[in-house]
């Protein structure tokens, strides 16, 4: 086994720890965690749906993310009397046991620091992401549909909230388009380095030649920015259409007119939404989304205007950001951080953490 110097990986871990948690404030987050609590006592707390949903989920993630820090804090002091034991009484499977404790704890330590590198001006708000189908006819929308899969689940493992918005299926297979929320603290900071263009390389169940195909996706977050930011916005600017649910194929799944589609007539901005019960509902989630996109090409229209008058015009990312090849070889790889796996498989089925981590660090380092 080889020599590991025990003192200085114990001094960096505590290092570590103690510049993120001089970033989260510790104490700030257990306050916030007592008054949420309090909240969430409250008798007359379910009386507003909504509000209490999301007291709910804002504890269940701020008490986590204050038991993952008391956590590490607990394993670094263990390491430390793993090690003066194992030392005292010369136990070799006790100093490897060791080794590999402190190997975990420097990952944990490294998936908390993510957190600090999140400092835009919207990355604590919760998360809408849009997918769409782009070039590549049915592969593409199957592709699109793998990626919905793929956040969904990424989400879910992490108990984070998602809510599909609206979904618009293709009629072979797959689908054209999906828009789903994802509410948790940090969604948007966490999810938005997925923006941009994915593209799909496989041998397509779709063609009887056994060819290999070429599928795009465009993948677009925006913080949901309700009740913190407002905007006007003109009722006569609107065009709303309302329509029935539609399922795979086109069929109707619903038979009332519930599904709802707003376009902001000066923008072009266009939201559809149909999973909610009602049209009332639907109409609701979707001024919240339109909002939200609004005051967010108002802060970037206002942020390229002010980059212009410095002569700093940066150019956005470019048009593919990322790249899952299945055939000839299995390959996913972010051509902006270089970060790359070799099996696809697990990163389809959810296993972002590497890819997205990966993307914060590098999008850190371009500010």
């Amino acid at each position: 086994m080889a020599e590991t110097d025990f003192p200085a990986e114990l001094a960096e871990a505590r290092d570590t720890l103690r510049r993120i948690t001089d970033v989260i404030d510790v104490d700030a987050l257990a306050a916030e965690v007592s008054d949420l609590e309090q909240q969430a006592a409250d008798p007359h707390l379910w009386d507003n749906q909504e509000n209490a949903q999301k007291v709910n989920s804002q504890l269940s993630h701020k008490q986590a993310q204050l038991k993952r820090i008391k956590s590490l804090e607990s394993r670094i002091d263990d390491a430390e009397v793993m090690v003066q034991m194992a030392q005292e009484e010369n136990d070799d499977d006790v100093l490897a046991e060791t080794v590999s404790e402190l190997a975990s704890i420097r990952k944990a330590l490294e998936s908390l620091e993510i957190v600090t590198l999140m400092s835009g001006e919207y990355d604590e708000h919760d998360a809408v992401v849009t997918i769409r189908s782009g070039a590549g006819g049915v592969d593409a929308a199957d592709f699109a549909e793998m990626l919905l899969r793929m956040y969904t689940r990424w989400a879910e493992r992490r108990e984070w909230d998602v809510k599909i918005l609206d979904t618009s299926y293709a009629e072979e297979a797959g689908i054209k388009s999906a828009t789903f929320e994802v509410r948790a603290p940090y969604a948007y900071g966490t999810l938005s380095v997925e923006s941009g263009t994915h593209r799909l390389v496989r041998i397509s169940p779709f063609d009887n030649q056994g060819r290999r195909q070429t599928g795009f996706a465009a993948v677009e977050v925006i913080p949901l920015l309700e009740g913190t930011e407002s905007i006007d916005i003109d009722e006569n600017d609107l065009k709303i259409d309302v329509f029935r649910s539609s399922g795979p194929g086109g069929q109707s799944v619903n038979t009332t007119d519930s599904a709802v589609r707003i376009t902001h007539m000066p923008t072009g901005i266009v939201v559809s939404m149909q999973n909610e019960k009602s049209q009332i509902q639907n109409r609701a989630a979707a001024m919240r989304v339109l909002e939200s996109r609004l005051l967010l090409k108002k802060k970037e229209e206002e942020k390229a205007q002010e980059n212009e008058l410095k002569g700093d015009v940066k150019a956005s990312w470019g048009d593919q950001m990322r790249s899952y090849v299945l055939h000839p070889f299995q390959m996913v790889k972010d051509l902006r951080t270089g970060y790359e796996v070799g099996n696809a498989s697990p990163v389809l089925d959810g296993d972002l953490d590497g890819f997205i981590e990966a993307g914060i660090r590098w999008r850190a380092q371009g500010t």
